[in-house]
């Protein structure tokens, strides 16, 4: 059964599981949800999953070959310590491919979009990138010189993953001994919130020992609720303009610098490094002063945008469930497709009279 197979079977529990926490929501007064929001957040995680059948081969096909030409050894999959072993070891280089991924202007550019949403519920652990697969597949090669097969990585990286879906949600409380060793929805929301004491910290995907042994954790402070999204709000719907959105603004600022130097150093500093300034962000910022992305549309228009989403929804089951059967012309032909069928519901979702910028 292939990666993509098992993210179809899985949905179903992802839906049930978002139901049952915007039902406690309301019942406690406390709903995080919004339609807009969510169907975007769902919408680049669709992307997301598309783009990732289309570059397996070339992430996956990278870490075999390291495998088979550089391991120093050869584990045997057969053994249980080996895939104990191997979760770690990837928890631990997941940790550091995601804090660069915070520090790091070429890193963040395609991160980003995970924390886009100034929502923060199940939905948004869907939100993810269509571009991660640039760069992100260099800092696991260490597990394929040190003899992790193929396989043993692709397995451990899906359990990862899966395990942090839970974690993004405001309806769990903090769980005591739990907050101290792994990374729990306490941890993570301060990892997705903007205010000053919580920005950039607990990078830890299941584990979140690495954020106090390498000074990144912080607690969730009762006295400062977290604000969530990106300091450089999205105020979009279109996925398109989700994933290019940091990528275009490190053009334009690397065109509109004169040395050479600077121009390729901008892409390995914060995203807000500026030559002569560093990456100081304006003094006095205070997200809770910011309004939330939420322009109203008509009814029909939402009804549209519903409708839509969910075809896409079971178009993109089908495709993943047959991904593996198809040629690389008619993988692309279904991105196309769902790039515009995705890019038409934002439009659904968006006043004409707001203007989308990349």
């Amino acid at each position: 059964m292939t990666d993509a197979q098992i993210i179809v079977l899985a949905t179903p529990v992802f839906f049930a599981l978002i139901g049952l926490e915007y039902w406690v929501g309301v019942r406690r007064g406390r709903n995080t949800y919004r339609l807009n929001d969510a169907i975007s957040s769902i919408a680049l995680g669709m992307l997301s999953q598309v783009v990732g059948v289309l570059t397996k081969l070339f992430t996956l096909g990278i870490y075999t070959w390291v495998f088979e030409r550089a391991a120093l050894i050869r584990l045997d999959a057969r053994d249980g310590w080996v895939w104990v072993l191997g979760l770690l070891l990837y928890d631990f280089l997941y940790y550091w491919h995601h804090r660069l991924g915070h520090t790091t202007a070429l890193l963040w550019a395609a991160h980003a979009v995970h924390h886009q949403s100034e929502d923060y519920n199940l939905s948004t652990a869907l939100r993810q990138t269509g571009s991660g697969w640039l760069v992100g597949w260099i800092f696991y090669l260490p597990m394929a010189i040190l003899g992790f097969p193929p396989l043993v990585y692709a397995v451990v990286a899906l359990i990862d993953l899966l395990y942090q879906f839970w974690v993004h949600t405001q309806q769990i409380g903090k769980l005591g001994w739990f907050d101290r060793w792994f990374c729990s929805p306490s941890n993570h929301r301060v990892h997705h919130a903007v205010n000053d004491p919580y920005l950039d910290r607990n990078y830890g995907g299941i584990l979140v020992i690495w954020d106090r042994m390498f000074g990144s954790f912080q607690e969730e402070l009762d006295r400062e609720p977290c604000v969530y999204g990106t300091r450089d709000a999205l105020r979009s719907w279109n996925p398109w303009t989700a994933n290019l959105q940091v990528y275009t603004r490190l053009i334009a600022k690397a065109r509109r610098m004169p040395r050479w130097r600077d121009k390729l150093r901008l892409w390995w500093e914060p995203a807000h490094w500026e030559p002569g300034v560093g990456a100081r962000m304006a003094p006095g910022y205070d997200p809770r002063n910011r309004p939330l992305f939420d322009p109203a549309v008509a009814p029909s228009h939402v009804r549209a945008a519903a409708a839509a989403f969910v075809l896409l929804l079971g178009a993109v089951a089908l495709f993943l469930w047959h991904a593996h059967r198809l040629d690389l012309w008619e993988q692309l032909a279904a991105l196309a497709a769902l790039l515009a069928g995705q890019v038409l519901t934002a439009r659904f979702l968006t006043p004409r009279e707001t203007t989308e910028h990349p």
